[in-house]
């Protein structure tokens, strides 16, 4: 779908009322469509799960995404592997692992993240 269609979809989530799973493993959004959808979720209030696998966000896609998670009341599950986020965009997510009262799964496997990054995911489950 590309950042082009994930504008599309950000747009539509900001007017869901019911939608409570979004899989969109394998789509190419980058880190351009990362911030579309980031934008949607945080008028969302029934996504409980968002799938965001293998789109190459980066570092910088993880960082948006985050600011917007932030505001997210209701995700339970998310996943992100397969993005290349690195130790940058590990420190954004944590920072929303911090603040939810609701996240139940992060999968984060495949980013390029090293010892930094693990520890910041550690202390992020601390808290």
């Amino acid at each position: 779908i590309g950042p082009e269609g994930a504008r599309s979809i950000g747009v539509g989530l900001k007017k869901s009322k019911t939608l409570q799973a979004l899989h969109l493993k394998s789509n190419t959004i980058g880190s351009e469509g990362a911030r579309s959808i980031g934008d949607g979720l945080k008028e969302s209030k029934t996504l409980q799960t968002l799938d965001l696998s293998d789109n190459d966000i980066g570092p910088e896609g993880a960082c948006s995404l985050s600011g917007f998670l932030q505001e997210s009341k209701s995700l339970q599950a998310l996943a992100l592997d397969f993005n290349n986020i690195g130790d940058e965009g590990t420190r954004a997510i944590v920072n929303f692992l911090k603040e939810s009262k609701t996240l139940q799964s992060l999968d984060l496997q495949s980013n390029n993240i090293g010892p930094e990054g693990g520890r910041l995911i550690g202390d992020g489950l601390k808290e």
